[in-house]
């Protein structure tokens, strides 16, 4: 930084200050500053000042230069003299994605179920009235299921990456330290675990093999259950530490996802309790309601990765490359 300072030569300086202001004289500059290399006080004038910063400069954009070739020498060595492609995209809006796939394929499946197939989706063993259908029934029909296992395919491959991405994050924070670094083991288990779940419990419906889709869905249940859980516990020591106040936002949105997914699963499982000890009209339509609630509850708490990621990107670097037939 460099701080001018006025010098008035005695004898040679005649200057006015009022309605006119006059130099008649010329002014010398004197300046004070710091040597940004050596970090050592300085004295001279603007040309002494003007060819240090231009030497500064140089050494600057010049390591800088040799950085850039350095690293783009890495790239030639690694795809050859061809520049390869390179797709970079902010974490927040993958997170977007990933969730909105699912999302708006339950959405589209209830929809579709409640106006042209609405008998066959609120039909229950009760014969007594029902508003909604539930998520099992609505996947179970033609053309909902084709959408719905189309969009949670296409999910799930990104959304073991982020359990993986998780992973590594909770190595590296928590590298030395128990019981952390093994709940991050349970937390990519349970993860994996879970998207193992949806993909039975959607890929088998329960109109084909009502046991095997049943599995699935505790399956996912349990393992989602376990995850928040763990990934909780994990935030709550990273909140500790941290001086982020994001960090705190994100465990402090997790606890709260994670009790009212609890609290919608009690709900549901007492509606579902009471409909099929009572066949009471409108209890199949609540359980449904809940379940819906569990859903959209689980699809929050996997957002929050928004936060966690948020200065992250992800670069997918492709690069053709001959073949020998």
């Amino acid at each position: 930084m460099v701080f001018p300072r006025m010098m008035n030569p005695p004898g040679n300086s005649d200057i006015s200050i009022g309605n006119s202001q006059t130099l008649n004289s010329s002014v010398n500059i004197l300046f004070v500053g710091f040597d940004m290399t050596s970090l050592q006080p300085f004295r001279g004038t603007a040309a002494d000042v003007q060819e240090g910063s231009r030497k500064w400069l140089l050494r600057h954009f010049t390591a800088l230069s040799k950085g850039q070739q350095a690293g783009a020498a890495m790239i030639s060595g690694t795809y050859g003299n061809e520049k390869p492609l390179v797709i970079r995209v902010p974490f927040m809006t993958c997170a977007l994605g990933i969730v909105s796939l699912p999302l708006m394929a339950l959405v589209t499946c209830v929809l579709i179920s409640s106006i042209f197939h609405f008998e066959d989706s609120t039909r229950t063993h009760c014969h007594v009235p029902n508003y909604l259908p539930s998520i099992s029934a609505a996947i179970s029909l033609s053309p909902e299921c084709h959408i719905w296992r189309l969009c949670v395919g296409l999910h799930s491959a990104p959304r073991l990456l982020v359990a993986f991405a998780y992973f590594k994050f909770y190595k590296v924070r928590f590298a030395a330290r128990l019981p952390e670094s093994a709940l991050a083991y349970l937390s990519l288990a349970f993860s994996v675990s879970e998207n193992l779940g949806l993909l039975l419990l959607t890929y088998v419906s329960s109109s084909e093999t009502y046991l095997v889709h049943k599995e699935g869905f505790v399956l996912f249940l349990l393992s989602s259950f376990a995850y928040m859980l763990i990934t909780c516990r994990l935030w709550k020591a990273i909140k500790r530490f941290s001086l982020n106040p994001e960090d705190a936002k994100s465990h402090h949105w997790k606890v709260r996802l994670l009790i009212l997914n609890l609290s919608f699963c009690a709900f549901a499982t007492f509606f579902y309790i009471k409909h099929n000890l009572y066949c009471e009209s409108g209890s199949y339509t609540l359980f449904a309601l809940f379940e819906y609630l569990i859903v959209f509850s689980n699809m929050a708490f996997h957002m929050t990765a928004a936060w966690d990621f948020r200065s992250h990107d992800v670069m997918v670097i492709s690069c053709s490359e001959p073949k020998d037939f």
